[in-house]
């Protein structure tokens, strides 16, 4: 194998590449990346034996062929040389491989291309276009939602479903809080199927560092999901969860006409006074008390040894509910997660979800829970 290629061409996609491989740990065909020079372009390839990418590049081919390299160690020197035209070389023996630029040389270690095993094809035939910005924002928008613990299977999942009409609908939970955004396109639901599809939050996450705002191809087999860009230089490929995902639509037919007390309240208003209740948060409460009044809105929380706090924003509220205790960081990170400067809050009764839209925030809504009132006395006066 013998070639030139650009470092500014190639460097964006060692460095995807350098970030699916694993750094120690698992064999040494994991910890490599495959260059495939045939025609005129490079092809980078790497896996985690779950997550594939492929990269192709504009080269100079001289010879063609197939290497395998340690993934960091190539990727971090490529990453350090300067722009400009590099020379790769596969020596006789195919035990090296030579990198040059100018009066700059190196060499690295070759594995056998016999290691190579192929990657998972790209199924064009069923590939539909959509934004990569829409689909970085569901990920913003629900991921917070899914739970990190790989054991809780489904609820370790995000969820593509189809519902009625060409609507979609994503979603997440963790056992006391779930997200929900829906959106109308008739091509993605179509791909869905009948059933939809899951997809684990470790690779959401890797599919949200791949992701641009151009639009992307998108495509399903039977066991995983595939991504492309639209020039269809890069694909990246994962595999698809099998776990049933909770009735979330029972759960919410259940609950949507229970929601009998209301309290409408400015975004940032309520993020700035909760921000700093929660300095009085502690390990044993970290609840925020809402005390609801027609026009008016108290924050209160009270920490063993480190004082109390009262903050007093306006609100619109009606309902039968006087109280309720919500966790603080919990709400902060919601409220994170809208853009409407006017927010709704929702409750059934105070140990039962609350619901939270956004009048700038169409279709998209997050339910939580509730925290059980305790309120502990930490001073008194006794009469002698």
């Amino acid at each position: 194998m013998f070639l030139k290629v650009r470092k500014e061409d190639v460097i964006d996609g060692l460095l995807k590449a350098a970030n699916i491989i694993p750094s120690k740990t698992g064999a040494a065909y994991l910890r490599t990346v495959w260059l495939k020079a045939e025609g005129d372009s490079i092809s980078i390839l790497a896996t985690d034996s779950s997550i594939e990418f492929v990269g192709v590049y504009p080269a100079v081919i001289s010879d063609g062929g197939l290497v395998g390299v340690q993934g960091k160690k190539f990727c971090e020197l490529m990453r350090r040389l300067p722009p400009g035209e590099i020379t790769l070389k596969l020596d006789p023996s195919a035990k090296h491989l030579h990198i040059e630029q100018g009066r700059r040389k190196y060499k690295l270690p070759a594995n056998e291309s016999s290691w190579f095993q192929d990657f998972n094809p790209f199924p064009a035939e069923n590939a539909v276009l959509w934004s990569g910005d829409l689909f970085k924002e569901i990920i913003d928008r629900i991921a917070f939602c899914i739970a990190d613990d790989e054991d809780l299977t489904s609820m370790n999942c995000i969820k593509f479903a189809p519902v009625e009409g060409d609507d979609v609908e994503i979603c997440g939970l963790n056992g006391h809080q779930f997200g929900l955004l829906r959106f109308s396109n008739p091509d993605i639901r179509a791909a869905l199927g009948q059933d939809g599809f899951l997809v684990s939050k470790k690779y959401l996450l890797e599919i949200r560092k791949w992701l641009t705002n151009d639009e992307i191809e998108i495509s399903l087999s039977d066991k995983r999901l595939f991504l492309r860009t639209e020039n269809r230089k890069e694909s990246f490929s994962l595999p698809l969860k099998a776990y049933v995902f909770a009735d979330y639509r029972n759960f919410i037919n259940q609950y949507k006409d229970r929601f009998a007390s209301t309290l409408v309240v400015d975004r940032h208003e309520l993020t700035d006074a909760l921000d700093r209740i929660f300095v009085f948060n502690t390990e044993a409460n970290k609840a925020t008390f809402f005390d609801f009044g027609p026009e008016e809105l108290s924050l209160y929380c009270q920490g063993q040894d480190i004082g109390e706090g009262t903050e007093l924003i306006s609100c619109r509220y009606q309902g039968e509910l006087s109280k309720i205790a919500l966790p603080t960081k919990v709400i902060l990170e919601i409220l994170g997660h809208f853009v409407s400067d006017s927010l709704t809050f929702s409750f059934v009764g105070p140990s039962e979800p609350c619901r939270i839209t956004g009048k700038d925030d169409p279709n998209y809504m997050i339910i939580t829970m509730p925290v059980e009132i305790t309120e502990d006395t930490y001073y008194s006066e006794e009469e002698l």
